[in-house]
């Protein structure tokens, strides 16, 4: 349940409750509100910044433990073969967020499969694009949010839903779950 009382900012954006995973004082957890790929992800702050050293010393040190428990969550449900985490957005009047973006095999096959995407091939001066099963993350990223996000008509997805992604990441990520004993992740014990 998304509590508004924790909302800082007047006017910040809010995604659909139905697709809110986690949230924090500091940060929103969420699917991405536009997209039809299961487990694309937004991390955003709740803070008025677009700046990381504008961030409360408790905003930065959550970060990180959120990017890693999302990370593993889903690993845990997607397995995808790469998962892309990036901060791509400068457009004035957004709050400072992050894109989590899971890149399973069909995903990477469905980019093979679009003839309409063999023309990056032809942008490259690298010797491995010329092989046939090579891209690289700016082409899948450029890939999941043309296709996944952007089209009216997006590609079938295989595996779970993004309401089925969504739930069991409510469950993963829970705040019981997502509490680390750094100590034992560091030294392996």
């Amino acid at each position: 349940m998304v509590d508004k009382s924790l909302d800082r900012v007047a006017g910040a954006f809010q995604p659909a409750q139905h697709l809110v995973i986690h949230q924090t004082k500091d940060w929103v957890l969420n699917h991405r509100v536009d997209s039809a790929l299961p487990g694309y992800l937004m991390l955003g702050a709740r803070a008025p910044v677009n700046d990381r050293s504008l961030l409360c010393p408790e905003a930065l040190a959550q970060l990180g433990t959120l990017l890693a428990a999302a990370q593993k969550a889903l690993t845990t449900i997607l397995k995808p073969e790469h998962l892309y985490i990036g901060r791509y957005g400068h457009s004035a009047g957004h709050a400072l967020h992050f894109h989590l973006i899971p890149i399973c095999g069909w995903v990477r096959q469905l980019f093979f499969d679009d003839p309409r995407y063999r023309v990056l091939r032809t942008l490259s001066h690298h010797p491995a694009a010329l092989d046939a099963d090579q891209t690289d993350g700016a082409e899948l990223t450029l890939y999941v949010w043309r296709e996944f996000c952007e089209s009216l008509t997006p590609p079938p997805i295989s595996g779970p839903s993004v309401y089925e992604v969504v739930e069991r990441l409510k469950v993963l990520m829970s705040a019981r779950n997502i509490i680390f004993d750094s100590r034992a992740e560091c030294e392996g014990e």
